[in-house]
């Protein structure tokens, strides 16, 4: 069992940017799924975005389309979350999630890393 570590949390005004990284240490796959997750208080845990690291496609919530970006970095356990023109409405704790799963599988749909590797989270706050 690993766990996922997230950073680059933080405090930003409305339109600012900020970069989560999400380091999976001892994960040994060479491909696998990464999502990202956020919950804030009183709502509903909501998927972010995600990717296949197999080079295959991303996806990404209709409330983020065109403002943040899922990569993964030079070393293939280390994920990122490029948040550009930020929201209040993004506010949130930020959660990395990983699972060994086919990139057919790995597509954003309800459930889809229920039973993934989770991380303990990354608050993002954003202030208008």
């Amino acid at each position: 069992q690993v766990q996922p570590v997230e950073s680059g949390g933080g405090s930003v005004q409305a339109g600012g940017s900020l970069r989560l990284s999400c380091v999976v240490p001892g994960y040994t796959y060479d491909y696998y799924c990464v999502g990202w997750f956020r919950q804030a208080p009183g709502k509903k845990r909501e998927g972010v975005a995600g990717m296949h690291t197999s080079g295959g496609m991303t996806f990404y919530a209709d409330s983020v389309k065109g403002r943040f970006t899922v990569s993964q970095g030079n070393a293939k356990n280390t994920l990122y979350l490029q948040m550009n023109s930020l929201k209040p409405e993004d506010t949130g704790a930020y959660f990395c999630v990983v699972d060994n799963i086919a990139p057919g599988d790995c597509n954003g749909a309800d459930g889809y890393l229920d039973f993934g590797n989770w991380g303990q989270g990354t608050q993002v706050t954003v202030s208008s």
